[in-house]
């Protein structure tokens, strides 16, 4: 997977994300949204993950500003955090309801195929609120 957004056509998907949320295009948020989505492949990244691409392409931001960054554009509906413990969040680029697997051993969120897969007889909502949403999260971990 490359890391670096190198090329004009990984900087165009950028800001073109950028643009279906009205978000301004600042330098870091296109080079955040470069390195998510300007190879065109959907992933499931941390903060830490993206702060260390971001370093590898050569450019200065902080962890901070890469946090905001994913607050900003989760809150535009550009990724969806996926919150696997107490301790972080993964965002995912792809946007529609899917299950996921998270690999324990290795500390890492992929896509887990969903064809087979029904939820059925969910809990009454408590009065006043309705069910926005289910994420199921997988764990897997190597047998003994």
């Amino acid at each position: 997977m490359t890391t670096t957004p190198d090329t004009d056509t990984q900087r165009a998907r950028g800001e073109a994300w950028l643009a279906r949320a009205n978000l301004r295009p600042t330098r870091q948020r296109v080079l955040l949204a470069s390195l998510l989505v300007g190879d065109g492949w959907d992933r499931h990244v941390t903060a830490e993950w993206l702060h260390d691409a971001a370093r590898r392409s050569g450019d200065k931001v902080s962890l901070a500003t890469v946090y905001n960054t994913l607050r900003a554009f989760t809150d535009a509906g550009l990724v969806q955090e996926i919150t696997v413990d107490g301790t972080g969040s993964y965002f995912d680029t792809r946007l529609d309801d899917h299950p996921h697997f998270y690999w324990e051993d290795g500390a890492r969120l992929t896509d887990a195929g969903h064809e087979a897969m029904q939820i059925v007889n969910l809990p009454e909502a408590p009065e006043g609120t309705e069910i926005a949403k289910v994420d199921v999260v997988i764990r897997l971990r190597a047998k003994p």
